[in-house]
């Protein structure tokens, strides 16, 4: 008779690195896993409002925000599912006297959700290296493409602080066409770059900004991590290096798949020169999981968090990820 197995649902991207698990080339030990592709917007909507699957992709900043108030309902494992540096994520009117970061001080800026990871990341960038605070700017936050969006989680911003939802029946894409606001933050790119021609990257080229900012803190931003459902993780303590095991692996065959040059594995004509040119400057495993190796991201993450006014304490990493998966066992 064949040993019982428990049946968990997982929602994620079906990004190269996460689907040799979608296609059981790689299984999670103990399980079998119903994967449910989808984008991070509807596993973040369904995960943090309903809390529907087992396994799934979250926000690191939203899940930050939950953890501060002993409110989360996942427990976090260091598989770093996004990761993106966002210097690429800020366009700009060009009529609005904006040519440096340092312009964007007293201006008016949009953001689909404040506490969303790639604005955590650009205003603790914009701080850090440019000298401009959060509060040194007036945020306006709804949808991007459609109105009456509602953040995933509540928010008790510093005083100082100034940020308005925008009316439900009006989009920051079409806010930032029109000029009523100057510039914007959002992961994805708003509808109106490219068509309005006043409404341009504060970093045109964005990827020379962004390798001289790895160079200079050695961050990878992380934009989001896995969390499996709190009271399994209490119920099947193993849980947890089980699921980042099978993620690792993933990741793993992933890898192999780019270094492939007799047939090409990613849609692109030099996919096997831009992965050797990533591990050059970010070593051989340049997308690493685990807590001990995103030592500095996550001390980055928790600052700003904290600065920021998304968490009313500090975080550490022992709040963050199951107790088990900082340690995996070594042959």
């Amino acid at each position: 008779r064949p040993m019982a197995r428990l049946t968990l649902s997982l929602s994620c991207v079906d990004y190269d690195r996460t689907r040799a698990i979608f296609e059981e080339k790689v299984r999670v030990e103990g399980c079998e896993i119903i994967g449910t592709p989808m984008s991070p917007e509807e596993a973040f909507h369904r995960a943090f409002k309903f809390q529907e699957f087992d396994i799934t992709e979250l926000s690191m900043s939203s899940y930050m925000n939950l953890v501060a108030k002993d409110a989360a309902p996942y427990v976090g494992i260091p598989a770093f599912l996004s990761r993106m540096f966002r210097h690429s994520s800020i366009y700009i009117r060009t009529d609005k006297g904006i040519e440096a970061p340092e312009d964007l001080n007293g201006k008016t800026i949009g953001v689909p959700e404040y506490q969303m990871t790639a604005a955590l990341w650009v205003r603790g960038m914009l701080q850090d290296e440019y000298g401009v605070a959060p509060a040194d700017m007036c945020w306006r936050d709804g949808g991007l493409e459609q109105g009456g969006k509602i953040p995933n989680v509540s928010l008790n911003l510093p005083e100082g602080v100034e940020l308005e939802t925008i009316p439900t029946d009006r989009t920051l894409s079409d806010m930032l066409y029109t000029g009523e606001i100057d510039a914007l933050m959002s992961a994805r790119s708003p509808s109106c770059f490219g068509i309005n021609d006043k409404i341009v990257r504060l970093f045109p080229d964005y990827r020379v900004a962004e390798e001289a900012y790895y160079r200079k803190t050695g961050l990878f931003p992380i934009m989001h991590l896995v969390g499996i459902r709190r009271s399994l993780v209490e119920e099947h303590p193993w849980l947890p290096v089980n699921v980042l095991n099978a993620f690792v692996a993933a990741k793993e065959i992933c890898y192999r798949n780019l270094a492939k040059v007799g047939h090409l594995f990613t849609t692109l004509p030099w996919p096997v020169d831009e992965y050797e040119a990533a591990k050059a400057l970010m070593g051989e495993d340049y997308w690493p999981y685990g807590a001990v190796a995103n030592a500095a991201e996550i001390e980055a993450m928790t600052r700003y968090s904290f600065e920021q006014g998304l968490t009313a304490r500090r975080l550490v990493p022992a709040d963050l990820f199951a107790a088990s998966t900082f340690e995996l066992a070594k042959v």
